[in-house]
């Protein structure tokens, strides 16, 4: 069974997590990666400040949720990290989110200034369809009402 998000939260802050063990990371989380395994540790310690960041929103169930991080390698583009909020009963995915995309937007988007680096946030709320939002760290934190 996953670890809720409260409880990964608090293993997190007593550093359970802080060895650059594969096991170690894959129990903190860790589904899938594509970098280096001595990376996952560093990745860890950023991406959790950021759920740290969000955790508190309503539109978070810190008892109910669990949080797990992907390692994506984009057909064009680079390397990069997102998380992922899942049901803990259904397994489901509610949100995925990337504190900065490693690949471009489509040709539309660049024009308009939409380039990788930016925050993204997906949803079940759409079906996933397209992103809920698009923008900086700071948008997300709005998005979620933080």
């Amino acid at each position: 069974m996953e670890k809720n998000i409260k409880t990964f939260l608090k293993n997190y802050e007593n550093g359970l997590y802080e060895s650059e063990d594969v096991s170690t990371q894959i129990e903190a989380g860790w589904y899938d990666w594509f970098c280096k395994d001595r990376s996952l540790k560093n990745k860890t310690t950023k991406l959790a400040k950021k759920v740290i960041q969000i955790s508190q929103s309503n539109k978070i169930d810190i008892n109910n949720q669990y949080v797990w991080f992907k390692n994506n390698c984009p057909m064009d583009g680079n390397l990069y990290d997102d998380f992922r909020i899942s049901d803990i009963k259904t397994g489901d995915v509610i949100y995925t989110i990337a504190p900065a995309v490693g690949y471009n937007h489509s040709k539309m988007e660049v024009k308009k200034g939409i380039r990788k680096g930016l925050a993204e946030v997906w949803g079940k709320e759409n079906n996933f369809d397209k992103p809920l939002i698009i923008g900086t760290w700071k948008d997300i934190k709005v998005f979620f009402n933080i």
